[in-house]
């Protein structure tokens, strides 16, 4: 299965894919295994409406979780790695966040309460561009070098 999703996560402009592991959208708890290749771009986010946290487990390669605060600023970096000394960690609700993907061929294991419900607006940081706008890849790039206590220096307009 990883070779198929890491196969179609390389083709798609994504550059993530997942295969549900859970039924049904509605299920009580969601576990997805998400292939993420370098350059993916997961915009800032966070779970406040019936605040739910996620865990994520990485089975192969490495990636970084970014966690930051209302105005943008980097409050924490965990970094993620199958043969690292961590390999998982939960983000706790309302906590903005993302992931950045080092490695090709990252997978990981998504858990999260459900019914999965679309994110709303209001739960995408207004501080980082969307995802598919031009600056999203330059924001992406720029997370990577990013300090804890500093925001991305970066101005998508």
């Amino acid at each position: 299965m990883h070779e198929a999703l890491r196969a179609e996560a390389q083709r798609v402009p994504r550059r993530r894919v997942h295969h549900c592991l859970h039924e049904s959208p509605d299920d009580p708890v969601q576990r997805l295994v998400v292939d993420m290749e370098p350059g993916t771009y997961i915009r800032p986010h966070r779970h406040a409406q019936s605040p739910k946290w996620e865990l994520f487990f990485c089975l192969a390669g490495s990636a970084v979780v970014l966690l930051f605060d209302d105005a943008g600023l980097l409050t924490d970096k965990l970094a993620l790695a199958a043969s690292g000394s961590c390999y998982g960690v939960e983000i706790p609700a309302g906590v903005w966040h993302t992931l950045i993907i080092e490695e090709p061929g990252t997978l990981l294991v998504e858990v999260k309460p459900g019914p999965y419900v679309s994110l709303p607006e209001k739960d995408f940081a207004p501080w980082a561009p969307a995802e598919g706008e031009a600056a999203a890849a330059g924001f992406e790039a720029a997370l990577h070098g990013l300090s804890v206590g500093k925001a991305v220096p970066y101005n998508f307009g």
